[in-house]
């Protein structure tokens, strides 16, 4: 065998051993970035269209999918080898029960990551940059938690390395999850989160005890639906029931994110527009 070809299996074999950082994939980050502005208080409407405005946008929408896109980028290889496990967290068992120390060493994984760079976003001494790139993870990783496979198992990474037939080609279930599912609606964002938005008010999922960290009690929600039977399909193959029966679940979970993430930034930005124009 040729040394090129070599080299490419190698790579492939890297790539599909790696955990995947990307949830729900562009279209459902952006989705629930969209649902999220429509939600948004007006003082925390024009904090994040003053953040945003050097990025010339003012929707959340714009900004996404970011922390994926660095990945891409060789000026920002650094920030994406240090925040590539910001992405997801992977339980030990199905119980899917959070102990900091065991599921999140070194607080490398998607709840303490949040709750780091939530504190960032809402910490006004901070410069209006670090807040920006701040508000750019939050957005992203509010998806991300949502996502039920990035919050899934460490033995088969989130399933990654559980492979499927979907659509009559080989993939794997977390890629499935990811974009397979919402693919199936042929929808731009835009019209998914207009599709969305149009259907009565998402019902948050109750608190799970203890009540001190929400956001690894979306991580906790998230890997008790992969713990649901059928969640792996037993025959590995994706056919039309499974898309019928869970692919409302899917954009369940995208109406929640949307609604958490308004709830963050209202927590976070909303009264901070007041407090800024006062320094000046």
């Amino acid at each position: 065998m040729s040394r090129p070809i070599l080299s490419l299996l190698l790579a492939s074999a890297m790539f599909l051993a790696a955990p995947s950082a990307r949830a729900w994939g562009p279209l459902g980050h952006s989705v629930v970035a969209e649902l999220a502005q429509r939600q948004l208080s007006p003082a925390a409407e024009r904090e994040v269209e003053r953040l945003l405005a050097p990025e010339h946008t003012t929707h959340l929408a714009d900004v996404a999918n970011w922390p994926d896109q660095v990945r891409n980028d060789p000026a920002l290889r650094a920030l994406w080898k240090r925040t590539s496990r910001w992405h997801y967290i992977n339980f030990s068992s199905d119980r899917c029960h959070y102990v900091a120390p065991r599921d999140c060493p070194k607080g490398e994984c998607v709840v303490a990551a949040l709750a780091r760079e939530v504190q960032v976003l809402g910490d006004r001494s901070q410069p209006d940059a670090v807040r920006r790139e701040a508000l750019k993870f939050v957005v992203h990783l509010v998806g991300d938690v949502h996502q039920p496979l990035h919050a899934g198992y460490r033995p088969d990474r989130g399933g990654n390395q559980y492979q499927v037939q979907f659509e009559g080609k080989g993939s794997n279930l977390h890629k499935v999850w990811d974009s397979g599912l919402l693919g199936t609606r042929h929808l731009r964002w835009r019209d998914y989160a207009n599709l969305l938005d149009s259907r009565s008010p998402v019902t948050l999922p109750r608190p799970i005890a203890p009540l001190d960290n929400p956001y690894a009690q979306w991580a906790e929600e998230s890997c008790r639906l992969t713990a649901a039977m059928d969640f792996y399909p037993s025959r590995r193959r994706i056919g039309s029931a499974y898309v019928d029966r869970n692919l409302p679940l899917a954009e369940r979970r995208l109406r929640v994110a949307g609604r958490r993430l308004a709830e963050v930034l209202n927590r976070h930005l909303g009264d901070v527009v007041t407090q800024h124009a006062h320094k000046h």
